[in-house]
């Protein structure tokens, strides 16, 4: 192999980490996969070593041990990637353990759990002047009065951790529209031990959703960046992109970068926005510090993030493209963008004039890719065994 450091990918139960794969292995690095159980990604061409290890939450003492023991076989420190927020987490409560053994850029302990946290993310945002959506916690004692003269109706109530309340609920979101609503909904996410929080919606429609995605260096310089608009998402008007498109928003910059400045942040890291149709205010949504749906977007438009990501952590030199244009290129999930476009067509949101409209032939899609196919098809095969099931 081109590199002595081999990458270490956590998680491939979603076309996240198969993305990484296949942009690490195509330069020539060595790519070790850990996952909890065989997953449909994992079987792509560039995984040197399959690894299934412990559970990263059920057994987290366990996978530390599993991944130091790994590291400790290594002639050199191997460089670890999250693919999931949940891994995240689990690498920030294992810091001085794992960085004991693995490499990964940012080395501000914390940083990233306060970035990804709605609320500690205020003390970032609010010194800058950035616009965030008003939000209450759950546990505020004075929630529904609040709810009610601060936010109004309708609302969202959204979770800190995303993939155990979608694993849950099938949904990454509650729209409520009145206050029995909210305390049914509220009620049964204290039942269910989900930490969530109410906030308030940002009107306008799915092309105001924007993401500026970036690679920050040790010196605080954004190295390489692009933005993005949503075209359709999944569960619809409160999802994650399943259809989108490379779009210049040049107010995007002023808005992420001075605040990945403030905190010294370095690595990959996308910024989710949208634009108030009632007052064109921009609002930060979100703040995602591990590797996202348009990592292969990102590649074919020559900002190799997880590339990017590796050679940092190694110490060598890296540079990205930074995009200050509009080419017209557009990414596609296709498994789930049929159930977007369905619910769009039967809610009255988009009619097919709206759906011919914005298609085009050429795409960059989540998961098919010619050089490394067999993930596709094994993935299209249980899609089929899937929907006969069900």
């Amino acid at each position: 192999m081109k590199y002595k450091h081999k990458a270490v990918v956590l998680g491939t139960n979603y076309y996240i980490g198969l993305s990484v794969v296949r942009n690490l292995g195509r330069k020539g690095v060595s790519v070790t996969t850990v996952d909890y159980e065989d997953h449909n990604y994992g079987v792509s061409k560039y995984v040197r070593e399959r690894l299934i290890a412990p559970h990263y939450k059920r057994q987290e003492r366990e996978l530390v041990e599993f991944l130091i023991n790994y590291a400790k076989k290594q002639a050199h420190k191997p460089v670890l990637f999250p693919t999931a927020d949940l891994y995240v987490e689990f690498m920030e409560d294992n810091y001085d353990a794992l960085k004991e053994y693995y490499l990964w850029p940012n080395d501000k302990k914390g940083l990233q759990r306060k970035l990804m946290d709605k609320q500690s993310l205020l003390e970032f945002t609010e010194p800058l002047g950035i616009k965030t959506p008003e939000i209450i916690p759950m546990d505020d004692e004075n929630l529904v009065y609040r709810v009610n003269n601060e936010l109004g109706y309708p609302c969202i109530i959204k979770p800190k951790d995303s993939m155990p309340f979608v694993n849950k609920y099938r949904s990454k979101v509650f729209r409520v529209h009145d206050e029995e609503e909210l305390k049914e909904k509220i009620d049964m996410c204290r039942r269910d031990g989900q930490e969530v929080f109410v906030q308030k919606i940002i009107a306008g429609p799915e092309s105001n959703c924007y993401s500026f995605d970036v690679y920050m260096d040790k010196e605080g310089t954004a190295v390489s960046y692009l933005t993005t608009s949503k075209i359709r998402q999944w569960p619809i008007n409160f999802g994650a992109s399943t259809y989108a498109k490379q779009e210049y928003i040049p107010e995007l910059y002023d808005i992420c970068v001075p605040l990945f400045k403030s905190v010294g942040y370095r690595g990959f890291a996308e910024v989710e926005l949208k634009r108030d149709i009632r007052n064109d205010t921009i609002y930060l949504v979100e703040v995602n510090v591990r590797f996202v749906n348009f990592t292969e977007l990102h590649c074919h438009m020559g900002m190799n993030t997880p590339m990017m990501y590796f050679l940092d952590s190694i110490g060598e030199e890296y540079s990205g493209a930074k995009i200050l244009e509009n080419r017209e290129v557009y990414w596609k999930y296709l498994y789930e963008d049929i159930s977007a476009i369905k619910a769009y067509l039967s809610t009255g949101q988009m009619t097919l004039g709206d759906i011919f409209s914005t298609f085009r032939w050429k795409k960059v899609p989540s998961t098919w890719a010619a050089d490394d196919p067999k993930p596709a098809w094994t993935f299209f095969k249980w899609a089929i065994t899937h929907k006969f099931t069900k």
